[in-house]
């Protein structure tokens, strides 16, 4: 191991060598990614920053796939050292790690999300499946073997054991991470119950399955979830789309929807038990540890019991923490950095 890594650097040290001034004087970690991750690990860089003596890194909201692309581009320091994500990486993602010399990664899974369908507590609750929501909420569905435009205008058309009363759902614009992950995770896990969705191509399946309908039933809030909750408060036909971590801030005044027969809870969200609930990942290149200052130090803070523990600040900010057994396997891997395999991924 101690081998690799030295020749690790050394290849690393040859491929600064061979670069601009400016490229060779980098001392502040590079970080790319997810846009979910991106304001925990804000949190920590920002900490560590603050109680170090090392520089605040630098992040880039890029998207999973869009880091994960940049991250394993290569080694030297023009190329990012640690890459966020909310998802795992693809097996086609390490492969191209890989072949482009990036081949000792180690894989941090750092807790879960959730995300909720809210109303007033007041309001008649949901306790919905996921293919009714998709029949509710996508742009098209099938009548007849066809897909057409969604003519259900009341939660009763999709199910009689729904509310006979209009369907209006308020959630986040396009541009919103959580509305990403409520199209796939929620819509397309609906619209894949449906046996017309086996017959759809791998392009169809991304525009029927992940569109939102358009016609009035699904309003876009921006990316205030304030304005959400006011609303819903004040209206108890409506119900809203967000985080969990929002719902439990004011669960004093709202409820959330029973998806698939489960009730979102933290517990449930971190067990992978809640069917709209993702883990959330970062990814640290190995070959430039000890190269880049700071990158295993800043890995043992994101690690650390102040940070992702109980009682840790990344709790505070919205995210949902592993279990301590978890939390602890994750401080292993932060003093030992043991390599992501192939094998894990498939």
């Amino acid at each position: 191991m101690k081998l690799n890594k030295a020749l690790a650097t050394v290849a690393l040290a040859g491929s600064v060598a061979a670069m601009s001034a400016p490229a060779m004087a980098r001392d502040t970690i590079s970080i790319v990614g997810s846009s979910t991750v991106y304001p925990f690990a804000t949190v920590v860089a920002e900490r560590f920053g603050t109680k170090t003596d090392f520089s605040t890194p630098k992040l880039e909201s890029t998207g999973s796939g869009g880091g994960l692309k940049l991250f394993c581009q290569g080694i030297g320091t023009q190329h990012p050292d640690i890459t966020n994500a909310s998802r795992r990486m693809k097996t086609s993602e390490f492969e191209l790690c890989q072949s482009n010399g990036v081949t000792d990664i180690t894989e941090f899974r750092i807790g879960s999300d959730g995300i909720v369908i809210a109303s007033s507590k007041e309001a008649e609750n949901l306790d919905i499946t996921l293919e009714q929501l998709f029949l509710a909420l996508g742009s098209k569905v099938p009548v007849n073997g066809e897909w057409v435009a969604n003519p259900n205008k009341n939660w009763s058309d999709v199910d009689s054991s729904l509310p006979n009363k209009p369907i209006r759902v308020m959630g986040p614009p396009p541009t919103s991470g959580t509305r990403d992950s409520f199209n796939e995770l929620a819509l397309a896990a609906g619209c894949d119950q449906l046996p017309e969705a086996a017959n759809l191509s791998k392009d169809e399946h991304a525009s029927i399955c992940e569109s939102v309908r358009e016609d009035g039933a699904f309003i876009e809030a921006g990316e205030n979830d304030n304005l959400i909750v006011q609303k819903l408060i004040g209206d108890e036909g409506m119900y809203g789309v967000f985080g969990y971590s929002f719902m439990e801030e004011n669960s004093d005044r709202l409820q959330a929807a029973t998806l698939n027969g489960k009730v979102p809870t933290a517990e449930a969200i971190a067990a992978d038990d809640y069917p709209v609930a993702r883990s959330l990942f970062f990814y640290v290149k190995k070959a430039h540890v000890g190269v880049v200052p700071g990158i295993q130090e800043y890995v043992s803070e994101f690690t650390s019991n102040a940070a992702m523990g109980q009682n840790g600040y990344l709790k505070d900010v919205g995210l949902i923490v592993p279990p301590r057994a978890a939390l602890m396997d994750l401080m292993d891997k932060a003093e030992n950095m043991p390599n992501l395999t192939l094998d894990e991924l498939k």
